[in-house]
C-alpha cells in the first residue's frame, strides 16, 4: 500500500513539474538594425551575451512572479540598442589607450510585444541609460543593459500592461 502512494505521489509531482515547465514563456530575441551595425565594434559574441541575458531576465521574473498570465506568453523582443559601461573585448584590441578601468555611461533599448495565451497582445518598448558617469563605478561590461533587460522584464511581469518607457 505504502508503494501505491509513492507511486502516486511520484506521478503526481512529475505532472507537476512538467506543467511548470510548459508553461513557461517562450523568449524570441532578436538584435535590431543600429546595434547589427555595431557589431563589428563590440564584438559578436557580445551581441550574443545581450541576447541571452534578456532571455534571462524574463524567464527568471516570470518565475519569481509566478504570474498566471505569463504562462504561455510569448515574448518578441528586439534589443534596438546597447551601450556598455566598460569596452568589450573587441573594443579594446582595436583601440590603443582603452583598458578595463575606462567607464562608459551604457545603457539598453528594448522594443517588441508580449503575447499572453488568452490572445492579447501588449507593446513593449523600453529604455534605460546610466545618466551620470558615476553609475558606471564599480560596473562590469554590460551592467546597466542588465539594469534595463530586468527593469522591462520586472515591469511586464508585475503589470502585465504596456511596457514603455
Amino acid at each position: 500500500m505504502r508503494h501505491l502512494m509513492l507511486i502516486a505521489t511520484l506521478a503526481l509531482a512529475g505532472v507537476f513539474v512538467a506543467g511548470i515547465a510548459c508553461a513557461a514563456p517562450t523568449v524570441d530575441i532578436a538584435i535590431g538594425k543600429d546595434l547589427q551595425k555595431k557589431a563589428h565594434k563590440y564584438g559578436e559574441r557580445e551581441l550574443t551575451y545581450l541576447r541571452q541575458d534578456l532571455t534571462q531576465s524574463i524567464q527568471s521574473m516570470a518565475k519569481r512572479q509566478g504570474d498566471p498570465a505569463l504562462e504561455g506568453a510569448k515574448f518578441s523582443l528586439v534589443i534596438a540598442d546597447a551601450k556598455p559601461n566598460r569596452p568589450t573585448f573587441q573594443q579594446m584590441s582595436d583601440t590603443t589607450g582603452l583598458s578595463w578601468l575606462s567607464i562608459g555611461i551604457g545603457g539598453a533599448s528594448i522594443e517588441g510585444s508580449v503575447t499572453y495565451a488568452d490572445g492579447r497582445v501588449i507593446p513593449v518598448k523600453y529604455n534605460w541609460y546610466d545618466y551620470d558617469i558615476f553609475q558606471a563605478i564599480g560596473s562590469n561590461t554590460w551592467t546597466a543593459a542588465e539594469r534595463a533587460f530586468d527593469m522591462m522584464a520586472y515591469k511586464v511581469a508585475r503589470d502585465g500592461t504596456t511596457a514603455t518607457r
